[in-house]
Formats: structure tokens, sequence, C-alpha cells
């Protein structure tokens, strides 16, 4: 079902845009989706960037790229940012014969050659895993446990998905990062990997963990950078405004995946993961997932917020003059808290959100709900990724959390 939704998106935007870039973390389903919407395609013609035979066909890209018609698909692109150039030349033909389906592993940051080359002609769109609006309630748990990837999510038993997920982590240092052109020994990158999956959900400390690898504090966070920009990590940046009170201006992190979050920690069933010390922050990191996906957010907008006395919001999503806050409690019967009340009056929240772990839906206070996670189930395509997607001809509409 999601497959077909993501479909229907992207086949949306290449009516709009000569060239779309499907992104996202390796194995998440990328090729699965392209050739669904080659499917609706008159024609389509497929190169994978990784196989030899492909690359040779490529020797002269000018020549076999420019005589195709219909639907052209660059599988790994980031294998081949030189293309970039091309696909501008190409685009900009009158009345252009083909479509350009891009697919890559990397964030727009690191494809610098896409956004000098392509920028106006090209529209990104990020693909997650799996979430709860794309599985039943009663798997929730195994969701929050084996993470959204499809291999790890569908494996026969948690030792199979926990083995699969061990196996991507390796290749993901070993031979996707040293593809990409980044110079980083693999070995320093995994153990800040596994350092900040330690970290996961607590405030970025970079002079501590440099400290710990031996390296500067500038040195790791652009370890960070490539982290988040293969979509390994999240970064979750921190709201601050002009108030009386003294604000964190630290980002948080986020192991991007929960699945491999647990991989990381050697957790390997639902009973190592109630029994391990990073289970409250695992949960709060899966359920903001899970909030940022219902909303359709893009991550730009997200945010969250902290003060030096100790008020905080786990998750701010800003539209607009809307801002929506979120607070995740692993409870089933959550109740107002200072910090909530901080928020609403410091930050003039159009509504705060509690996201909890029970059945029940009810208020708690004068804009105030208490929502189970389970509420957060309903389907959702891809979401564009912010701002390069949106074309031109009206405001963008807001969505409310209900």
């Amino acid at each position: 079902m999601r497959s077909r939704r993501a479909s229907d998106e992207i086949t949306s935007l290449l009516k709009r845009f000569p060239v779309v870039a499907i992104l996202g973390a390796r194995q998440v389903g990328k090729s699965t989706l392209s050739r669904l919407v080659a499917r609706g395609a008159r024609s389509a013609t497929f190169f994978d960037l990784e196989n030899p035979v492909d690359l040779a066909r490529l020797a002269e890209p000018s020549f076999a790229l420019g005589g195709l018609r219909g639907l052209v698909v660059l599988d790994e692109i980031q294998r081949r940012p030189e293309l970039f150039p091309v696909l501008r030349v190409l685009a900009d033909r009158p009345r252009s014969p083909a479509r350009f389906l891009l697919l890559g592993s990397a964030s727009p940051e690191l494809l610098r050659q896409s956004s000098e080359s392509l920028a106006g002609r090209i529209a990104y769109v990020e693909l997650d895993g799996f979430d709860a609006s794309e599985v039943k309630p009663s798997e929730l748990d195994r969701l929050w446990l084996r993470g959204g990837f499809p291999k790890s999510f569908l494996a026969r038993t948690d030792a199979e998905s926990f083995q699969w997920r061990t196996e991507l982590v390796r290749t993901y240092l070993e031979r996707d990062i040293p593809q990409l052109g980044i110079r980083v020994p693999s070995a320093s990158l995994g153990r800040l990997y596994a350092m900040l999956a330690h970290w996961h959900g607590q405030l970025w400390n970079g002079a501590e963990l440099g400290r710990s690898l031996g390296v500067s504090d500038t040195t790791v966070r652009s370890w960070l950078d490539v982290l988040a920009g293969t979509f390994a990590v999240r970064v979750l940046q921190p709201f601050h405004e002009n108030l009386a009170k003294r604000q964190v201006k630290s980002p948080r992190v986020y192991i991007a995946d929960p699945g491999i979050l647990h991989a990381l920690l050697d957790i390997r069933n639902r009973r190592d993961l109630d029994g391990h010390p990073k289970v409250g922050a695992s949960w709060e990191g899966f359920v903001v997932r899970q909030i940022v996906g219902r909303l359709g957010a893009s991550w730009r907008d997200c945010y969250f917020w902290r003060t030096h006395e100790g008020a905080e919001l786990d998750l701010l999503v800003v539209r607009g003059r809307q801002r929506l806050g979120f607070e995740v409690k692993r409870t089933d019967a959550p109740s107002m808290t200072p910090s909530m009340r901080h928020a609403l009056a410091d930050l003039g929240l159009t509504s705060l959100t509690v996201v909890h772990a029970g059945r029940e839906r009810f208020e708690l206070a004068k804009g105030v709900h208490a929502v189970p996670l389970v509420e957060l189930v309903r389907p959702r395509a891809a979401r564009p990724m912010e701002p390069r997607t949106r074309p031109q001809g009206g405001p963008r509409g807001t969505t409310k959390f209900r």
C-alpha cells in the first residue's frame, strides 16, 4: 500500500519536474519503488551505477542518455555525481522526451552537485522505512524492536532480523561510506556510531565525544554530518527565541532507525529491550519518528526545546504560524507537568499533544490532549523534502494532529 501511494506521489512530481530524486538509506525500498513507478511509464530504462556493465554503457553519458525516451532510472546516483551537469543539459531541452528518476543514499547536502546543477529542475522525495501507519496495531512492538527496514521487519524470527541489521551496519561502514568518496576511517566512524547509540536522545557534546575518540570536536562534528547525510542518524535542532530564559542551543541526536539502534546496543529481543537502560530513550526516538511521519512533516520544520532551568519539550513542529508541541510518555496514564505548562506559556503553542503507551485518549488540560500511539496508525504517502519539491502556485497547507 505504501509503495502505491508513494508511486502516485512520484508520478505526479515527474509531471512537474524533469528530474525527481528518491533519497533514503540503503535497503529501504527505493529500487522496488522505482520499478513500480516504471510500470506506469510508456517506456523505462534502468541504470544501476554499481553494475560494471551499466557503468560501461554510461562511458559517454551525453550520448548514452541523450537519445532515451520515457523514464530513465539512475540507481545509486551518489556513485556518479559528475552526471548532474549532463542531466541539467538534458532537462533543459525544449519538450524533453525523457524524465529522470534518481535513486540515492545520500542527502542533497552531500550531493552538492545536484543542488548546484539542477536547481529549479529537481524535486526530492525522502523515503523512510515502515512506520506505524503501515503496520497493524498489533505489530507496533515488532516495529519498535526491529525497525522499519522491510527485510528486518519481515524477517521470520527476531534472530534473523538482528543478523540482517548487524550485517547492514557493517556494509554501510565498510563499503557505502568509502564509495561516497568520504575519507573517514570506517573503524573510527563505527566507534562514533556505537557511541551515539548510547547517546541516543541526548544533547550533542562534540568535545566529550571527541576526547573519547582522540580527535577534535570539529572533526567529530564532521563525522556526525556524514552519518546524518547518509540517513544513519537524525539531528533534531534546538528551538530558541528571545525569551527571558536561557535556552539550550545544542542539538539532540537520534539513531534514525530503532532496529539499527537495538543492533548497535546488542538488543536482540523484546526481553532484552525491556531490561535495557536505554529503553526509555529508544521509545522516545521511535515515537518522535512516528509523529513526524504522521504529520508528513519535514525534519527541517522539527525542533526540541529546553531551558537551562529544566523546562523542555520533546518535539516542536513549526508550520507557518502554527506551533504544534508533542511530549512522549512511556506510560498509560500521563499527567500534566511543570515543563508542559512552561512550554504552553513560553512558546505560544497552538496545541500540545502527549503521546503515550496506553489505549485511551483524554484531555489533560485546555489545549492539552493525551493520545495513544496506536492512533498514529493511518496511511500516508512518501513526503517531499522541503523546500525543493514545493511547486509554485499557492500557499502550503497546514495539518493538525487529531
